[in-house]
């Protein structure tokens, strides 16, 4: 059985993920409407990959005999002066889930829920994933500047990720 803190905290979690799936998608959306349909096609991605995310959580609840209780998802931006704007907005973003990550296991530590510890060490390795591939498009970004050309050709690119 799950504790209540764990249970709470990761009821919190399944909401901070599902809303990450929902700024991806606008960010999909954004990037759709200017053409740019490599990096739309990275947020894509990156929005199934968040709403995994929270299915596992939803997951790990139900196999723990605790009760998923979704709350109301937050409406994301919609807009952004750049493509680097919008990237530098993702790697805060990041870094917040990141943080958030972290907190659940203290809490999971706090409580003894070893299953718990054990089922987050694969999302603390996940978030160093996370932020390294977004720092590396950052920087990217921050060398082409606006080149219209490198800013086609890095769309090509991420154009190439699969979902995973």
């Amino acid at each position: 059985m799950i504790g209540k803190p764990v249970l709470t905290a990761m009821n919190d979690q399944i909401n901070k993920e599902l809303f990450s799936s929902y700024l991806y998608l606008s960010m999909a959306a954004y990037f759709e409407d200017k053409n740019l349909a490599g990096f739309a096609s990275w947020m894509r991605n990156q929005s199934t990959e968040e709403r995994e995310h929270a299915m596992k959580f939803y997951d790990f609840i139900l196999e723990r005999g605790g009760k998923v209780e979704l709350k109301a998802i937050d409406a994301p931006k919609i807009d952004w002066k750049s493509s680097l704007e919008l990237f530098e907005e993702v790697a805060a973003h990041e870094a917040s889930v990141t943080a958030s990550i972290y907190a659940l296991y203290e809490v999971a530590l706090k409580e003894k829920d070893y299953p718990a510890q054990v089922m987050l060490q694969w999302f603390i390795s996940e978030q160093v994933e996370e932020e390294k591939n977004v720092a590396e498009i950052v920087g990217n970004l921050k060398l082409i500047e606006d080149r219209g050309t490198a800013v086609l050709m890095l769309d090509h690119r991420l154009g190439k990720r699969t979902a995973e």
